[in-house]
């Protein structure tokens, strides 16, 4: 054992910097020059129980430190590099920490633990230390162990049931790991810590255990374990007990008919009802759960009905059958909350809020009966709590029921809300702002209504010199009113925009209001300043004509502001006070984009210098100091290309190397996003013009393509924008052509090995789309926009075979999206402009026609519509070679 080396881990919990910096010199030196040596000596410490219990603990954690990181590229790292340590040392490492499991005596959480877990995570997934789960599950079973050593042992089990990747890897051994955790959860355990860590250890085994859920008997026992634990008069079991049945029911909802009556609904109740806040919340969150599946359940449904078949699984309206008791008690929960409480702490009341919201999209018109009689009770009610709960109460219903069902009680409550916005309690006006909102949002005609307009925005205007809380939700108010008005306004055949709406009148005082609002000095508190800019921007976009005026006055309001925050950087003291400083710089950039939009093309020249100036040194001061204020100022360039068209080519020798830059930003993918994003704006603005720049551009691109350290979010969009150079540039295209279809080939075959991960399904379906947007520029933009097809187009015939090929493997794909679907038929019809009869043998396939039947019968119009256009298109090709 190192001696000097436990000194050391003893100093890592110095008081004195000098010997915490020392020490952590000493281990990052340790770690480096020997890894494998130093490894070995942080586990004998470990195990050694002479050693203090400081040094054990910092052992452990410094050992776990160098196998595993929260970031995940990093952790692929530790985990090669563990992987290259010679075998014996690895040996010799995973044997002191399974021996000194159960003897960390004062140490909780146990640090061998997590040792042996990580260390499991690395070496299972390669078929490495194939026995440590049998070691383990012995630890737990033989009757010698003591309550240390099962603790322990239960939490290793657990972490490794947490964290193994895939998650399939432990399905074969999962009836021992199974009959350890029982052993340790059953009733007759006396130690609390055991059955604590068995039933965390069950929480996080659920979902590879399917094999045992599926067979009666285990089911029922498991089941009968998990509720007899919520039982335990230890509130950790108890709340660890519940949180294993809010999961199970979410996995195995099917399997849950035999133990609702007799058991899960009284124990949810119970639970819900409990004056422990944290053993309430699982109680709500388990009818959570129910909801959320009913609602997956109904969609299923109604999809299989539509389709003519049966759907797999069938709901059995838990939801609708418990209403009569759910409601009492939410309502209940909604009355208990307190005057100050802390908005990011999670509690009853809150859930009990989203409870009622999702049983009131699970079960639609049922629950009105059960809610409304609460809330005209309490909605005058002398107690503030009781008139926030009724009011909560309104404002959660209002999405699933049918709103002509519910529309007559709303217009009748709604001066009862209005009034409510001057309420004597500070929560009552903030709830009733936030329910006023959501009747803007949801039901925007009762919002709008001329019988009490008027009062709710004298009401809303004088809400916004409320407290921070209060007027944050008043712009809200604000911003769904304004998309409620701009919707129901009255749009001649010959105009794009309505000439007046109903806030016309009052539009110039809410603007004016608003900007005062992002002005105030307590703006960075409840994200005020965030909401009123927010809701300055959909009271702009949401405009009509005869507010042009205002629209104008604005830009230049914000404009003057863009200028006036260049010179604030010199005066930032603190880090807080810098956050602030880049929010601003986003929030106005963002702002900027809506009053652009909303600017006459003839009036976009006379401000466009100005903005640009302004941009341009907003770019030059934010490079390396903050990506998403240089995202922000990218997207604001995207709309000013948008509105000036081709006049933005006088900017671009100016703006090209902040252009590049954001294009190189590797490391801040939204940047780079952006900035890829806004080539395709420059290509549709700027058209050939943009030529002089493409050389650069295209060879910045592929080096985004070829780095594997991108992020992938890039790359869909990069293949995309290829089709935007395309189209720009026509013929002139033909230089990149080559290894741009070499690119997009590759990119083609790419497949992913997880089907069931939904995240790597959409990434699949997002590059596949970027490769089929390019192709349909390339076919595009080489074959011209006139009736004579450009020869140039020839260059691709050579790369047909496999873009065909390509369109027949996504149409085997029941991944596929419905963007994937109309970029693929939009294709097929391109390729049949460009190419004539002579397509007609590799077109007409079965898959191909297969894409077409499947886009003509889309939900979506745009889907529907090319898939038609593309069908008619081989048609004509068929009716061609047959005369």
């Amino acid at each position: 054992m190192d001696v000097p080396l436990v000194t050391v881990l003893e100093k890592t919990v110095s008081p004195d910097n000098n010997e915490l910096e020392g020490a952590q010199k000493y281990l990052e030196h340790a770690a480096t020059t020997d890894l494998p040596g130093f490894l070995k000596d942080l586990s004998e410490i470990l195990k050694n129980r002479t050693c203090s219990l400081v040094a054990r603990m910092q052992a452990g954690l410094q050992l776990k430190n160098l196998i595993y990181s929260k970031d995940v590229s990093v952790r692929e790292q530790y985990h090669q590099r563990w992987l290259q340590i010679p075998e014996n040392i690895r040996a010799f490492v995973k044997a002191n920490c399974l021996e000194t499991l159960g003897t960390e005596l004062g140490m909780r959480p146990s640090q061998a633990a997590q040792c042996v877990a990580y260390i499991a995570c690395v070496e299972l997934p390669h078929n490495m230390w194939p026995d440590v789960i049998q070691s383990l599950t012995k630890n737990v079973t033989k009757v010698a162990s003591t309550d240390m050593m099962k603790e322990s042992t239960l939490e290793a089990i657990g972490y490794i049931c947490q964290d193994i990747e895939p998650r399939n890897i432990l399905q074969t051994q999962a009836n021992e790991i199974l009959t350890a955790i029982v052993h340790g959860m059953k009733k007759e355990e006396q130690n609390d810590h055991v059955r604590l860590a068995a039933t965390n250890a069950l929480l996080n085994s659920l979902e590879f255990t399917r094999a045992n859920f599926d067979k009666d008997t285990e089911r029922n026992f498991i089941m009968q374990v998990v509720c007899e634990a919520t039982q335990s008069a230890h509130t950790p079991v108890k709340v660890a007990a519940l949180q294993c049945l809010v999961k199970i029911m979410s996995i195995y909802y099917h399997y849950m008919e035999a133990y609702m009556g007799p058991a899960l609904f009284a124990i949810s109740l119970e639970a819900m009802k409990s004056e422990i806040d944290d053993v309430a919340l699982q109680g709500i969150e388990f009818w959570s759960n129910v909801c959320d599946e009913e609602v997956d359940l109904a969609i299923e449904a109604s999809e299989a009905t539509e389709q003519g078949r049966v759907p797999e699984k069938n709901s059995r309206f838990y939801a609708k059958g418990a209403l009569q008791f759910l409601i009492p008690v939410l309502t209940s929960c909604l009355t208990k909350q307190e005057e100050f409480d802390d908005d990011d702490e999670w509690n009853p009341c809150k859930a009990a809020g989203v409870c009622l919201m999702l049983l009131a999209s699970c079960c639609e018109d049922t629950i009105i009966e059960h809610i409304i009689p609460f809330i005209t009770q309490n909605i005058i009610n002398p107690d503030w709590r009781f008139r926030d709960a009724a009011v909560m109460s309104l404002g959660s219903i209002l999405e699933g029921p049918d709103p002509s069902t519910l529309a007559p009680t709303i217009e009748e409550a709604m001066p009862q809300l209005i009034h409510l916005l001057n309420d004597q309690s500070i929560i009552v006006r903030d709830t009733s702002a936030w329910t006023i909102g959501r009747v803007c949002e949801i039901m925007p005609e009762v919002g709008i209504n001329q019988s009490y307009l008027i009062p709710l925005l004298e009401n809303l205007v004088i809400g916004l010199e409320a407290v921070p809380r209060v007027a944050a939700n008043v712009c809200w108010a604000f911003s769904s009113l304004a998309e409620a008005a701009y919707e129901a306004a009255e749009v001649h055949d010959d105009e794009v925009e309505p000439r007046t709406y109903c806030l016309s009148p009052y539009f110039d005082q809410i603007v004016l209001k608003l900007l005062v609002t992002t002005d105030r000095t307590d703006g960075n508190t409840h994200n005020l300043r965030n909401a009123a800019y927010e809701a300055l921007m959909e009271m702009i976009k949401n405009s009509p004509t005869d507010c042009y005026n205002t629209v104008q006055a604005t830009t230049m309001t914000i404009l003057l502001r863009l200028e006036k925050v260049l010179h604030m950087e010199s005066a930032i003291q603190s880090n807080s006070d810098r956050v602030q400083f880049f929010d601003l710089q986003s929030l106005l950039c963002a702002t900027l984009q809506s009053v652009l939009r909303k600017v006459k093309p003839e009036h976009a020249p006379e401000l466009s210098d100005q903005i640009m100036n302004a941009l341009l040194q907003m770019l030059n001061n934010c490079i390396g100091k903050c990506g998403g204020v240089q995202e922000d100022i990218l997207l604001a360039v995207s709309t000013l290309v948008e509105v000036l068209g081709g006049n933005f080519l006088k900017y671009m020798e100016t703006f090209k190397n902040f252009l590049m830059m954001g294009l190189k930003n590797f490391s801040e993918y939204a940047v780079c996003v952006a900035a890829v994003g806004l080539i395709g704006d420059l290509c549709r603005a700027l058209g050939k013009l943009i030529h002089p720049y493409c050389d650069e551009i295209v060879l910045i691109l592929l080096q985004i393509l070829s780095n594997a350290g991108v992020h992938r979010s890039v790359k869909p969009q990069v293949l995309s924008v290829f089709g935007d150079i395309a189209l720009a540039i026509g013929n002139e295209f033909q230089k990149y052509l080559v290894v741009v279809l070499q690119t997009l080939q590759q990119a083609s075959q790419a497949e992913v090995e997880n089907l069931e991960d939904p995240d790597m399904v959409d990434y699949l379906n997002e590059l596949r789309e970027g490769c089929l947007e390019a192709y349909t520029g390339i076919v595009q933009g080489l074959k011209g926009d006139g009736e004579q097809v450009n020869p140039e187009v020839a260059m691709i015939q050579g790369n047909v075979p496999h873009i065909i090929s390509f369109l027949e493997v996504i149409a085997h794909d029941p991944y596929k999206s419905d963007a994937i679907l109309a970029a693929s038929c939009g294709l097929i019809g391109d390729l049949c402009s460009a190419f004539g009869v002579s397509l007609l043998p590799l077109l007409d396939k079965q898959p191909i026609h297969d894409l077409l039947t499947q886009a003509r019968r889309s939900k979506t119009t745009k889907t529907k519509t090319i898939g038609t256009w593309a069908t008619k298109s081989l048609r004509n090709m068929n009716k061609t070679q047959s005369s």
